[in-house]
């Protein structure tokens, strides 16, 4: 992995991150990266602020074969052949990220076409970032698969939308009481109830609020099997856990409100940041970072449209930095990047997908990196009827409101323990939300656990903040 960079988050000028607007309407699979690409490198040298819009002339070719499960090989490299393994992952639907010889390569996969009619190409990307493990040697990148291991899936574009649907999810949510009575007589093992702040917002609002249409990932991969090995590691963790509950101590910092701005892919990554920094300080640096700075600057995101833990609390954190909310409080907003030149920064490193690679993922590996290293962002399938949560361990009831169109989306939330009910016997994940301390259980909430609920134990994502020198 990385090395980070020890950096106090007061007195280190920040560098000034460009802009970048990336709608990615991208939906590839892990099939589709398999074979081998041809990357075309850019001059290197430049520092983080480099602008990969216009790559500039080519000075290398490199050829990399990506292989199950999570080889990258680097074949040839400025017309010499080599056969050195490295490490790639899959970033959701959206692009990946290869480590070969000590340098890391991210990039969006390429699309055709616009809003609902995109088509996704999965066998070329759009110009990326490569830099050394030290992040201080920069180049831009571009490149194709021109040898696919197996045949790739075809997107065909997305069905539009019916305009009658559009000004549905247009128009201000009511609430459906029959809707409610129906989730409270479908199952006893949570109970759902009435909102009224939502009637404030609209039905698109709330997609947007619970993830948004683009956090949506149709190929969303199955918990791995677990090994004997961890099975037995995990077995000797205690029944229950909770980091708001340690010797007497809370180590999670407080429930905020993200609006109507799809940004709980920030709140989360944050989130997980802040309670990791109070486990390795034992409370002593208990720092709010600014979720509004990733949405106005990231480059690595999509805004109030969405975007994904692995590259904010990962990539993110460790190639910039993030800053405290007092320097850039939250607007709840698209708004162009400020001046972050007197904002110390604090970073990140060694980030992840608990098990490994994207798919690695289970319960047991969850509850060990949870014990050992802290909360830990995680993204779960949210339908309509856990809009009405109120309290009790949520499990989907399969049932829609029919008056208030809402699409399945991926929500971005932080796990910060586990338990069982006593009185029903459920096994349940807790989890902080970014939703207000008035929804749900003040804030957080209880997912049914060791069933894949929601898709929960797919993708949980970690990485490692850098305590502040004393």
């Amino acid at each position: 992995m990385a090395l980070g960079r020890l950096c106090a988050l007061y007195g280190v000028l920040a560098v000034l991150v460009p802009l970048i607007v990336a709608d990615t309407p991208a939906n590839c699979t892990y099939a589709d990266m398999l074979g081998t690409w041809m990357f075309s490198m850019s001059q290197g040298g430049n520092d983080r602020t480099l602008d990969c819009t216009d790559p500039g002339p080519v000075t290398n070719n490199i050829t990399v074969q990506f292989s199950h499960f999570s080889t990258a090989t680097l074949m040839s490299s400025k017309g010499y052949t080599y056969d050195v393994n490295g490490y790639w992952t899959l970033i959701y639907n959206q692009g990946f990220e290869f480590r070969v010889l000590n340098r890391k390569f991210f990039a969006f996969f390429k699309w055709k076409g616009e809003g609902e009619n995109a088509t996704s190409m999965c066998n070329e990307i759009m110009p990326g970032w490569s830099h050394d493990v030290l992040g201080r040697d920069w180049a831009c990148f571009q490149g194709m698969r021109i040898k696919p291991q197996q045949k790739p899936q075809q997107h065909p574009p997305a069905v539009s939308r019916s305009e009658a649907k559009e000004r549905r999810l247009h128009q201000n949510f009511k609430t459906n009481l029959d809707f409610i009575e129906q989730i409270n007589s479908a199952q006893s093992s949570w109970q759902a109830g009435v909102y009224p702040e939502y009637e404030k917002f609209t039905r698109n609002d709330l997609i947007r609020r619970a993830g948004g249409r683009k956090s949506r990932l149709p190929h969303r991969p199955r918990p791995a099997p677990v090994s004997e090995e961890t099975r037995l590691a995990a077995a000797q963790l205690p029944e229950s856990f909770d980091w708001r509950k340690v010797m007497g101590l809370n180590f999670v910092s407080p429930i905020r409100d993200q609006g109507q701005c799809g940004s709980c892919y920030a709140f989360a990554s944050m989130g997980m940041l802040e309670a990791r920094l109070r486990v390795l300080t034992n409370n002593t640096q208990q720092f709010v970072l600014s979720p509004q700075e990733i949405v106005s600057c990231g480059k690595y995101s999509q805004g109030c449209e969405g975007g994904f833990p692995y590259l904010i609390a990962g990539k993110y954190a460790e190639d910039f930095g993030v800053v405290l909310e007092e320097c850039y409080p939250y607007e709840g907003k698209d708004s162009s990047c400020k001046d972050t030149s007197r904002c110390g920064r604090g970073y990140a490193t060694n980030y992840r997908y608990v098990g490994g690679f994207y798919g690695g993922c289970n319960e047991e590996l969850m509850q060990l990196e949870l014990v050992k290293n802290g909360p830990m962002a995680v993204a779960f399938e949210v339908y309509s009827d856990f809009m009405h949560y109120k309290g009790g361990v949520y499990e989907h009831t399969g049932l829609s409101d029919p008056f208030n169109p809402f699409e399945i989306t991926n929500h971005a939330v932080l796990l910060v323990g586990y338990g069982r009910d006593p009185e029903t016997g459920a096994k349940f994940w807790t989890v902080k939300n970014s939703w207000g301390e008035k929804w749900g259980e003040e804030g957080f909430f209880r997912i049914r656990r060791g069933t894949d609920e929601c898709a929960i134990e797919s993708i949980a994502v970690a990485a490692d903040p850098i305590p502040l020198m004393s």
